[in-house]
């Protein structure tokens, strides 16, 4: 009898790569890829330029020390009064949040492509958001305090305001990534667009959209700090006052209790993604790795989040969904126990936001006579006595800075991502720090960490470039993270069945898969930087924020408009670029 000997894998697998059909490279995409090497190249430049070196920050340090030493011990409010306002400053940013869903919705409805009764409303959609997300919400809460007074109103409407922009666009992309069937099999039937809606595309979205409110509610809590600065009460309006008043002790022992509260909300959130989606992964997050570190991956085939978790689970129909007759009778599980209560405490919860937050009401019927007045000192722009070169040069640098920040992340974020996803991580003990570095980095507010290193390095791009660097390792880090578990394991398996090592499969595997994702995520680092280092120049990051706050305080808010509009021009080309690039390397 002959044997055939099987072919050896180190062959098949060599063969496959040394046979692949070579494509040609189309000319759009290595014009992207030369826009993408220019932009880091710019970013590069732009650290240069800004005089940052790492041995000039750890010789600062001493500056740090000397300060703490003039400091003394930390102080903070007396008990009762600390309470008071981290019940505030939590409930004014969730309702914020909140608002912010709500009004998503239907923007998110018109702005994704398989929902939108056409390409004109799916365009004003698109642009509503991206214009959302271009004001910062310290611009328009001046805005609001103006036609509010002071209070947390104001807070409440710039929060959500701006967080329609990153929430409607998290939104539509999770309705266009929904399986058709049930809503095309509703509209044949003759159901209505509503219809059609919370019967057909609801149930499939619900779990991506609670993830995402929560994860903007954390985001938001970070960004309240920056409206203490024009007046919205709260832990941020406390710790702006005391950095005025050079009580740096009271100041930095109310940056402390922020920072814990911003690691709670955290954790919390994460606690209250687990219990209310159960195992899906969509739900991941960078904290969700710590509290749930079994999520199970979704359905790849369908992509739906309502299959997704029923294959995660692996449950069967249960017995009172048999009927409706049976479902009329559902019993009292106690998983259905455990989901009752724990929505009847959130709706406590919003109601006691609601009454913490003491909202004139009566302000909302009364605001309509204000609107003229309010926005005709907006507008029209105008740069005042300021040049136009000189705000224009003000805003290259805070786009300079926001680049150099970015190209400062990358490398951190993707050693630090890597290490935190399960299927990179040597062992658990690796990725367990890794996750625990996350979850640190990310619960310390920018503009808290940027007046930390103003004292470190002195007012200019140093301070903001590194406090937009730290920062962006962990927002950038766990996406990062989340990219490379999700990529496909075969070609990782086939590798390491023909004894590569675990260094070349990541090399050869797991970075190219991720590699599209890595882009993606790069450019949404960027628009976000873009934004943060205009609010850090409000405390001498640099760029065009401090002109920004000198234009608010002193009323010039022609100036505030001007500005706005020209970090609205920019945000656009940066999503303009997004876009592309998301389109040349898919």
């Amino acid at each position: 009898m002959t044997v055939v000997a099987a072919p050896r894998r180190e062959g098949y697998v060599g063969g496959l790569l040394s046979r692949a059909p070579k494509h040609r490279v189309s000319p759009e995409r290595i014009a992207a890829s030369l826009t993408l090497i220019v932009l880091v190249g710019l970013g590069i430049a732009s650290l240069v330029q800004s005089g940052f070196s790492l041995a000039g920050v750890f010789q600062s340090w001493g500056n740090a020390q000397r300060f703490m030493t003039r400091v003394g011990a930390l102080t903070f409010p007396a008990p009762l009064d600390l309470l008071w306002l981290i019940a505030l400053t939590v409930g004014l940013v969730l309702v914020g949040t909140l608002v912010a869903a709500v009004l998503s919705v239907p923007i998110a409805y018109l702005a994704a492509a398989n929902t939108t009764p056409g390409p004109v409303w799916r365009g004003i959609a698109r642009f509503i958001g991206v214009l959302t997300r271009s004001i910062p919400d310290v611009v328009l809460a001046m805005a609001f305090v103006l036609m509010f007074s002071l209070g947390t109103l104001p807070g409440i409407l710039a929060i959500g305001i701006h967080s329609i922009g990153m929430i409607s666009k998290m939104f539509a992309d999770a309705i266009e990534q929904i399986d058709e069937g049930p809503r095309l099999a509703i509209r044949a039937a003759g159901g209505t667009r509503l219809q059609q809606f919370t019967a057909g595309v609801l149930p499939q979205v619900l779990p991506s959209w609670v993830a995402t409110v929560l994860h903007r509610n954390d985001i938001n809590l970070r960004g309240s700090v920056v409206l203490g600065y024009v007046g919205v009460a709260g832990l941020g309006l406390e710790m702006s006052y005391a950095f005025k008043a050079l009580n740096y002790g009271r100041g930095l022992g109310i940056a402390l209790v922020i920072f814990v509260l911003c690691v709670v909300m955290e954790i919390v959130s994460s606690a209250v993604r687990g219990a209310m989606l159960g195992e899906t992964a969509q739900t991941r997050s960078w904290i969700d790795r710590i509290l749930h570190p079994r999520l199970r991956r979704t359905d790849a085939a369908t992509g739906t989040a309502g299959a997704g978790i029923a294959l995660a689970t692996g449950a069967a129909k249960p017995a009172w969904a048999a009927s409706p007759a049976a479902a009329v009778r559902r019993p009292w599980t106690r998983e259905r126990r455990r989901n009752t209560i724990a929505g009847w405490i959130a709706v406590a919860i919003v109601i006691g936001s609601l009454l913490v937050c003491q909202i004139q009401w009566s302000d909302l019927l009364t605001v309509w006579a204000k609107i003229p007045e309010t926005a005709a000192k907006f507008w029209p722009p105008d740069f005042g006595n300021y040049d136009a070169s000189v705000m224009l040069g003000a805003m290259r640098d805070t786009i300079a800075i926001a680049l150099a920040a970015t190209v400062l992340t990358l490398l951190p974020s993707l050693l630090l991502g890597s290490f935190a996803a399960r299927n990179v991580a040597p062992n658990g003990t690796v990725r367990g720090i890794a996750r625990f570095l996350l979850v640190g980095i990310r619960g310390i507010p920018e503009l808290i960490l940027a007046i930390v290193l103003i004292v470190v390095t002195g007012l200019g791009p140093t301070a903001g470039i590194v406090a937009l660097a730290i920062g962006g390792i962990g927002l950038l880090g766990k996406l990062v993270a989340d990219s490379f578990e999700e990529v496909d394991r075969g070609p990782e398996r086939a590798l390491r069945a023909v004894g590569a090592t675990r260094i070349q499969t990541y090399a050869s595997a797991t970075v190219p898969q991720g590699t599209r994702a890595l882009i993606g995520h790069s450019f949404y680092m960027l628009d976000t930087n873009i934004r943060a280092a205009t609010i850090l120049g409000i405390v001498g990051g640099g760029g065009v924020g401090y002109y920004l706050l000198n234009a608010g305080q002193g009323s010039r808010y022609e100036v505030v408009t001007a500005i706005v509009l020209m970090i609205l021009a920019t945000v656009l080309v940066v999503e303009g670029l997004a876009m592309w690039m998301r389109r040349v390397f898919r």
